[in-house]
């Protein structure tokens, strides 16, 4: 204030100095640093007294309880946790330096800039920090106030730098290399922390540091370019870096959001149960782009053994994702449980357009074509499955049926003997087996495997 008044040609006038912090006042006024202080402290002892501890780091439910930067919670539509998260500490140790470094930034920062512009800047800049990291990291609990902290010395670095404050350079280059040497460290011990215990999982959370950071160096900037002396003038900067930010959330929302939600909302069905068909479709009425959305329902549905229902959803996935072989393979088999045989073909026929080593895709032509008695090449399909070498359930079964068909009952009865060994007894190959001894004329085969059907359906034989 004495440089600008002295270079305007104006009366001298005294800068007003802040006493230090800790000095008793004559005055109750009590500074915003302190309040953000008392919160942060507040909370903390909130958090020990639920975790029942305070020498070791607090326990992740406790930190999701108490509202952390979580993607799952946050990208699920619990939006307040990227405000709520800055005011959260993992440990004892988090919160001391957390705390030290407000007090001094906070101090100097509200002095210079005022209350409203400093509040500002600590929120935003914050909120900023939770983003980049809901978006770095989704899977990561953030908490901490380190994002605001690391948003006021970028802000403070960009003003003292650009001559936001008219104070002679020589009066500011002590504080500024301060600031420098401050987020230079701070940067440099989160990349070597995380390196050095190989996680960022439970580490230092750089993404949030890094977008605290460049977003307080950008309001700082903007602030002492376009509003250093203009109230008016800061309001607007303000608000027009908040539409900006929350444009961004949606496209992080857009972005990291949609498996975060619909993994929450699988997990709310696993857990509390109710009608998961009813549920499944307000969540792929509420993610109509969602392959992963589709599939569950569909999947749903075909337990629920409602396949034309199933078959339109598989159907949906496969036009949001055409080259994915496993849903145009569970779309034959639901087109197939129905008996649109015409339709299975296709679905069957397209996927090893794709794929033409895919074996699913012969053993699911292979079926189409035996429900059409077209048994020879239903066979042939079955033994291209057999030929690549990888394990289908049923295989063996199925390509008994066909050598029944075509009645080469001593094949049959060497394919079902191979489904046995593979996959244990069951009363439906027994039967299959008996038809086929009968048919040989071993009557008395024919007699020993039915009657072990009989006991397998009745749980007499194992």
């Amino acid at each position: 204030m004495q440089h600008e008044a002295a270079s305007n040609g104006e009366d001298d006038e005294k800068q007003v100095v802040l006493p230090a912090p800790w000095v008793r006042k004559t005055e109750s006024t009590i500074s915003l640093t302190q309040v953000l202080f008392g919160v942060n402290i507040a909370v903390f002892i909130a958090m020990a007294l639920a975790s029942g501890t305070i020498a070791n780091d607090f326990p992740g439910n406790v930190l999701v309880e108490f509202q952390a930067n979580w993607g799952p919670k946050t990208l699920s539509g619990q939006w307040w946790r990227i405000f709520t998260y800055m005011f959260l500490h993992g440990g004892i140790w988090h919160i001391v330096f957390n705390m030290w470094c407000l007090w001094d930034l906070g101090a100097l920062c509200e002095q210079l800039y005022g209350r409203w512009t400093y509040l500002c800047i600590y929120l935003l800049t914050g909120i900023a920090g939770g983003l980049t990291s809901v978006a770095w990291n989704p899977d990561v609990l953030s908490v901490g106030a380190s994002g605001a902290i690391f948003g006021l010395a970028g802000a403070l670095a960009a003003s003292f730098y650009l001559g936001e404050f008219s104070i002679p350079r020589f009066a500011i280059q002590h504080t500024l290399r301060s600031l420098v040497f401050f987020i230079g460290f701070n940067v440099l011990f989160g990349v070597g922390y995380n390196l050095f215990t190989g996680s960022n999982a439970g580490g230092i959370d750089n993404a949030c540091h890094a977008g605290g950071l460049v977003s307080g160096a950008i309001l700082g900037a903007l602030v002492a370019r376009l509003a250093a002396h203009s109230p008016s003038r800061r309001i607007a900067v303000m608000g027009v870096v908040t539409l900006v930010m929350v444009a961004c959330g949606f496209g992080v929302r857009e972005w990291r959001g949609r498996p975060m939600r619909i993994a929450m909302a699988l997990d709310n069905i696993q857990e509390h149960g109710g009608d998961a068909v009813a549920q499944l479709k307000e969540l792929a009425r509420q993610e109509p782009n969602s392959p992963q959305a589709h599939a569950e329902l569909a999947q749903a549905y075909f337990e629920k053994q409602q396949f034309d229902d199933a078959a339109a959803e598989f159907k949906r996935v496969v036009e949001l994702l055409p080259q994915n072989t496993g849903a145009r393979f569970n779309l034959g088999l639901a087109y197939l449980s129905e008996n649109h045989l015409d339709e299975a073909k296709a679905a069957f026929t397209e996927l090893l357009r794709q794929d033409g080593n895919n074996s699913r895709g012969h053993y699911g032509l292979g079926l189409t074509l035996l429900e059409q008695g077209q048994y020879q090449e239903a066979l042939d399909e079955f033994k291209k499955v057999d030929q690549s070498g990888k394990p289908v359930s049923g295989l063996y079964y199925e390509m008994g049926r066909s050598y029944s068909k075509l009645k080469m009952y001593e094949d049959a009865i060497a394919a079902y003997g191979k489904e046995q060994e593979r996959d244990g007894d069951d009363p439906d190959l027994e039967n299959a087996m008996a038809e086929a001894y009968e048919a040989k004329g071993m009557k008395q085969q024919a007699d020993q495997a039915r009657t072990k059907a009989v006991q397998l359906r009745s749980g007499g034989a194992h």
